[in-house]
């Protein structure tokens, strides 16, 4: 089986959790499948402004009436040019309620063979097989999930999506979630 059968097929077992709340503002983060050197990586791009320092999914707000699916792939051209079909959708992790009651919807992309521009990381699926840290925070009662990293450290919301697509597909367990507030 190829790379995006596998990860659709791991998506298609999840029993995605989306979260409708009259309201919100809805958003997209995209999960970049490509293959570098022969493996699977995902990639990220450097956070703007104050968090310059920081990795992160690509993505941003949605437009009235546009699907997630659509919204992602919109996404992907404004941020990285990369013009991908609507047919390189794999699927949809659960939704991620932030603090500011934006609701953030992660669609899962194939993008084949592709280079990363400047100011793109390509991170392999193993750089991801890792355990998160869970910390206090002040925006939430819950702990905030972290992700090791080349050094650093990847934040919610891409730590707790990245870690969903890790327990989905890496791992093939349905059942992990995003916790929605």
């Amino acid at each position: 089986m190829s790379p995006p059968e596998e990860i659709q097929g791991a998506l298609r077992g999840l029993r995605r959790r989306g979260v409708r709340r009259w309201g919100s503002r809805q958003a997209v983060v995209v999960v970049t499948v490509v293959t570098i050197g022969g493996g699977p990586a995902v990639l990220l791009t450097r956070r703007a402004g104050a968090h310059s320092a920081e990795f992160a999914l690509p993505g941003g707000r949605t437009d009235r009436w546009e699907s997630a699916s659509s919204a992602g792939r919109r996404r992907l051209t404004e941020e990285f040019g990369m013009r991908l079909p609507p047919e390189s959708v794999l699927g949809l992790l659960d939704d991620y309620v932030t603090h500011t009651r934006l609701v953030i919807t992660p669609v899962v992309l194939w993008a084949g063979e592709q280079a990363p521009a400047a100011g793109v990381l390509a991170v392999p699926f193993a750089d991801l097989d890792v355990e998160p840290v869970f910390v206090a925070s002040s925006e939430s009662d819950r702990p905030m999930i972290r992700l090791p990293l080349h050094g650093g450290w990847l934040h919610a919301p891409t730590a707790a999506v990245l870690h969903q697509f890790r327990e989905v597909v890496l791992h093939r367990r349905r059942h992990s979630r995003i916790a929605a507030t």
